[in-house]
């Protein structure tokens, strides 16, 4: 079991890390291998932070994906405005969301969710806003769930 999608493979090799201040989920930091063709954070190191990011706010309300089997079904952004430096996240769902979430798990054994993103730059600019849209399926309980397990 991962205690945050900063041990992901993928989000260890981007660098992702858990934000360094309170209002802050994760942090992208700063540095020249995610820099486009201008100069600013390239749009897909933002996205990855952007999915990350809503993994990480799901994986803290379940407190554990063991049993779980979440996967993106969709991610909607805007870029709202070029990103320098680090680039750092919040993100939400309405409490209603999440209680039907659980219910729907409890009921169903699957359930869909959106998690709104957004991300700002250490300039404070606000760089992307993001709905990422997960689906969650709960494993039959005779099925276990092994850190091999997508």
């Amino acid at each position: 079991m991962k205690a945050s999608v900063t041990e992901l493979p993928f989000n260890t090799f981007l660098g992702i890390r858990i934000g360094a201040e309170p209002t802050q989920l994760l942090r992208l930091p700063s540095g020249e291998q995610y820099l486009n063709h201008l100069g600013a954070v390239h749009a897909s190191a933002q996205l990855a932070l952007a999915e990350a990011s809503s993994g990480e706010f799901l994986l803290r309300h379940f407190g554990s994906t063991d049993g779980l089997v979440p996967v993106v079904r969709r991610l909607e952004a805007k870029f709202r405005k070029p990103a320098n430096g680090a680039v750092t996240s919040v993100a939400s769902a309405p409490p209603e969301s999440l209680a039907q979430l659980d219910a729907d798990l409890a009921s169903k054994g699957r359930s869909l969710i959106p998690v709104t993103v957004e991300l700002h730059d250490e300039s404070g600019a606000h760089t992307l806003s993001a709905t990422v849209e997960w689906f969650i399926q709960r494993l039959p309980t005779n099925v276990q769930k092994t850190d091999e397990t997508p």
